[in-house]
């Protein structure tokens, strides 16, 4: 066990490429031309946002074929809401900030390319004061009192 020296250390091999260099496309060809297996994979959505994958069923209702589509708001209720919206001097934001909506939503129902939602025509009724579901739509919106608890 003498004159052995545990303090020394001596490397016998070359660095090999950083993981930048090992990707490029000149690192790829010079490595098949030395014969080394190289291995190439795309990686599913890389460098995308994207979270979802689109299916079948999504692009045929994107296509709105008769069996699957969205029922949109009549053109009816639109301009009932653009009417009630004038009568009271109101602009598309304005509205839309009262109700806590983007101006886009009200744009949409009153050109007849929004999909219902009752929370949001509820809203719209109370500021304009003008039914928008049911049968008497256009006629003014009618609150009923709450009785009082005694």
């Amino acid at each position: 066990m003498a004159e052995s020296d545990w303090d020394t250390v001596t490397v016998l091999r070359k660095k090999g490429p950083t993981a930048a260099q090992a990707k490029s496309k000149q690192a790829i060809t010079s490595a098949q031309r030395r014969g080394e297996e190289v291995e190439t994979t795309k990686k599913w959505s890389a460098g995308q946002n994207k979270q979802h994958l689109v299916t079948k069923n999504t692009a045929k209702l994107d296509r709105e074929t008769e069996e699957l589509h969205h029922t949109r708001v009549p053109l009816e209720v639109g301009k009932v809401i653009q009417k009630g919206r004038q009568d009271k001097g109101l602009t598309q934001k304005d509205l839309a900030t009262k109700i806590n909506e983007k101006p886009q939503v009200i744009a949409d129902y009153e050109c007849g390319k929004a999909i219902p939602n009752n929370q949001v025509l509820g809203k719209v009724e109370r500021a304009i004061g003008l039914k928008l579901r049911g049968r008497d739509i256009g006629q003014p919106l009618v609150l009923e009192a709450k009785p009082k608890k005694k």
